[in-house]
């Protein structure tokens, strides 16, 4: 059996991918690679690629379905995290945050891994996201 290389990319499904793709482009310098719409089954999907290491994020609108508020404790995603070189790049994403007027923690040690560094936040269908540092 061959091994699995890396994760291509990671499908969040949003509440409107109008809203949330200029969210991500500009917030977190996401860029559009593709977009497909199937009115027949109200689907609408739109995969952004991260700058530098291409990693992926697919946006994934349903049409008639529940859409209570994430809540990551229940069965499913739990959050994301993205990774960052340094402490200092962690600060960086502070500042970016603050600048677009993304509400987040403040860099904050994590109870996972000792001496790695976390800031959490929020995108706009309240799905958690955060960037990682670990210790240099």
């Amino acid at each position: 059996m061959t091994k699995l290389a890396s994760v291509h990319h990671l499908a969040l499904t949003v509440t409107d991918v109008d809203r949330s793709v200029p969210w991500y482009e500009r917030v977190l310098e996401f860029e559009e690679i593709s977009r497909r719409d199937d009115p027949e089954k109200g689907l609408r999907k739109v995969l952004l690629r991260a700058p530098g290491d291409g990693f992926s994020v697919m946006l994934v609108q349903h049409a008639h379905v529940e859409r209570p508020p994430f809540d990551e404790r229940h069965t499913g995603l739990d959050h994301v995290a993205f990774k960052v070189g340094s402490f200092a790049e962690l600060q960086r994403w502070e500042e970016r945050l603050a600048e677009y007027g993304v509400t987040h923690t403040p860099a904050t040690p994590s109870r996972t891994v000792p001496g790695s560094l976390v800031v959490v936040f929020r995108d706009p269908d309240g799905i958690q996201l955060e960037v990682w540092a670990e210790p240099e």
